[in-house]
């Protein structure tokens, strides 16, 4: 009975409506399509980090970058269908290494949208050559449930991040 009346409210207002919309059933039947008027649109105003005094970027979302290389300005970034071909390093704030592609002697290949929010994220506005030092906090990361016993919950990474090459995806 509960279900029925938390149902009833919603009906009740939509009977009591005093006008029919204009692209009711039997005026569409007949061919008659309501004027829209043309609405300008506008994108989104994208907020471009700009760098503090020490030459760090902050997005909006929280992500930290310095930009130690930049690579050849009339490249593209990678799109979150594309993979990378990276170097990096990642440390802990206490600057315990916890991963890096420099000791295994081997730069990694990743797709875009495959790793954390942070690292996704700043390899979108990184292009092939850059090189730059990331401070992904813990929401970016791996949040609360940390990764292993490498990373502790609730951990802020650092990465050092050089791109070397985008591979195009489709």
């Amino acid at each position: 009975m509960k279900r029925l009346l938390l149902l009833c409210p919603p009906l009740v207002l939509l009977t009591q409506c005093e006008t029919a919309p204009p692209w009711d059933k039997k005026s569409l039947a007949q061919g008659n399509l309501p004027i829209m008027e043309p609405v300008a649109v506008t994108a989104p105003e994208v907020k471009i980090p700009v760098a503090d005094a020490s030459g760090v970027y902050t997005t909006p979302s929280g992500l930290r970058y310095r930009v130690l290389r930049s690579g050849a300005s009339e490249t593209k970034s990678p799109s979150t269908f594309d993979s990378v071909i990276v170097h990096y390093q990642g440390t802990l704030l206490d600057g315990t290494v916890f991963d890096s592609s420099y000791e295994r002697g081997s730069p990694a290949t990743f797709g875009v949208s495959q790793v954390i929010p942070g690292w996704t994220e700043a390899l979108r506005l990184m292009k092939p050559g850059d090189k730059w030092m990331l401070h992904i906090p813990a929401h970016l990361a791996y949040g609360s449930r940390g990764m292993g016993s490498k990373i502790p919950p609730n951990s802020d990474l650092i990465f050092q991040v050089e791109l070397l090459n985008v591979i195009k995806g489709f």
